[in-house]
């Protein structure tokens, strides 16, 4: 389990990665599909930062804390850091939906493997907590 958890938060480091560089150019995004899907107006939005550090930033931060939980077999922390970016990924993912009207494909893929992270982790607490008793 600890493996496909690691293998999922360095996805999250690349698609975050990617979404940083879109933060940072002026260039036409090959994520600029139509008016619905577009990363270059989400990740220029003010939105896109907080106190002056890009979200991109931060979700690279987070999943480079939560591979070593998983490589070390800290499940409580792994968890909770997993539900904190879950729920952070769900704040900027209604200000996509209601707020800017339009979806970043990275933003996307990373709500996605963070859900996935979080379901997981849950899993993996539940089962040693299982076995423990």
């Amino acid at each position: 389990m600890r493996y496909i958890l690691i293998a999922l938060a360095l996805a999250g480091c690349i698609v975050s990665a990617l979404a940083l560089q879109v933060h940072y150019s002026n260039d036409v995004q090959p994520c600029d599909i139509n008016e619905h899907w577009d990363c270059g107006i989400v990740n220029h939005s003010p939105f896109a930062e907080i106190a002056h550090v890009p979200v991109a930033a931060i979700g690279i931060a987070g999943y480079l804390l939560l591979a070593p939980l998983c490589f070390f077999r800290i499940r409580k922390y792994l968890l909770l850091g997993c539900l904190v970016g879950l729920g952070f990924s769900l704040y900027l993912t209604h200000i996509e939906k209601d707020v800017l009207h339009v979806w970043c494909i990275y933003c996307v893929v990373s709500f996605a493997i963070i859900t996935l992270m979080t379901l997981l982790s849950l899993a993996w607490a539940f089962a040693s907590r299982k076995k423990s008793s």
